[in-house]
């Protein structure tokens, strides 16, 4: 049963929303108690997802707001609203817009709409989207987690029965599919063809570690580095860096290393974006100068100059594995916390040849 929805609403007793002749609403009791509409809903039901003591605040509140649970407005949300909700951290990335188009051309040809929210990995402005979301009454959800996401309030969606698909990144103990690039094997992938080229002085550039995502590729490069007998602690390690601004930003931290690094593993290829031209700036020939590996061979990595050396990430695979899954969910299907990983692929370009001898 999905929750929020704007039809759930009840005839309002004394109060301002009563005096209005406005109907109040499970967002507004949300608004009221600081908690999020899925809680609200779930607690008017008596849901053991909903710890006891804050149930009985819940119902409390709605009983004094004058809030009537309309069980015949909730049944109207086993209709479908033909709107499914896709949220990332970053939609200027050019890998999410493919893997939007992915997304798109499958649900579009089931006469889904497609509604997208940009978090920032903002964990409040996440959990505000798929709020209004619920009030919509959305027939499924695709998330790339932000920062901070909790498995609980994940599961609490999937129990109140709406379709959930993680893609891109993991929540740990969060019962939904995901479908995600093997982010793990790609940092392996690109470390090991930077060993093979004979860097032993390899930065790693970018991810935010507490996701999936950074997490994976920098035991990628890790793992890679330990196997070469090359010690990861005394290697350049940056995290955090997202973008080309952090990208171009970060050069001449690298340029100042002691040793400087003669090759680059880029979280993905808007950071090496950013190097790749602040290096030219700085003097230094990307590739000759200092190698540099990308991440998600996004449009355009293999027209730059010099061509990018990236790990291919699948956002068509993704995208389209994503909206089967959601496809199946919203036609009655159970599917539960199937985990599929995409093989990456290692894309190698001009930009990492093998370091000048003097280095």
């Amino acid at each position: 049963m999905r929750s929020g929805s704007g039809s759930d609403r009840s005839t309002v007793g004394d109060g301002d929303d009563g005096r209005s002749g406005r109907r109040l609403r499970l967002g507004d009791l949300a608004m009221q108690l600081g908690v999020s509409t899925a809680t609200v809903s779930l607690a008017l039901r008596n849901s053991p997802l909903v710890a006891a003591e804050t149930r009985e605040r819940i119902k409390e509140h709605a009983r004094k707001a004058g809030y009537i649970y309309n069980r015949s407005a909730a049944a109207l949300r086993t209709a479908r609203s033909n709107m499914v909700g896709i949220a990332v951290h970053d939609i200027l990335n050019p890998y999410f817009a493919e893997v939007f188009r992915a997304l798109e051309d499958q649900l579009g040809r089931e006469q889904q709409v497609v509604l997208i929210c940009n978090h920032r990995d903002d964990v409040s402005r996440q959990r505000s989207f798929v709020d209004t979301l619920l009030q919509h009454r959305i027939d499924g959800l695709v998330l790339c987690a932000s920062v901070g996401t909790e498995a609980e309030e994940v599961n609490a969606l999937v129990d109140a029965g709406i379709p959930v698909t993680l893609i891109c990144r993991d929540v740990e103990g969060v019962r939904a599919p995901v479908v995600r690039g093997d982010d793990f094997l790609g940092g392996l992938m690109l470390t090991r063809h930077l060993i093979g080229q004979g860097h032993r002085r390899i930065a790693m550039v970018g991810g935010r570690r507490a996701t999936s995502a950074g997490r994976e590729r920098n035991l990628g490069w890790k793992q890679a580095l330990g196997e070469a007998g090359i010690d990861a602690a005394g290697q350049v390690d940056i995290p955090e860096l997202m973008t080309q601004a952090d990208g171009r930003d970060v050069v001449p931290t690298l340029l100042a290393a002691d040793p400087r690094p003669s090759a680059v593993f880029a979280f993905n290829d808007l950071v090496a974006y950013g190097i790749l031209s602040a290096l030219r700036r700085h003097g230094v020939e990307p590739g000759p100068g200092m190698a540099l590996g990308g991440y998600d061979d996004t449009d355009g990595a293999d027209s730059r100059l010099p061509s990018l050396t990236s790990v291919w990430n699948a956002p068509e695979v993704i995208g389209a594995r994503a909206a089967s899954l959601i496809l199946r969910q919203i036609g009655g299907e159970r599917v539960t916390d199937e985990h599929i990983l995409i093989p990456p692929e290692l894309r190698i370009r001009e930009s990492t040849p093998p370091p000048p001898p003097e280095s």
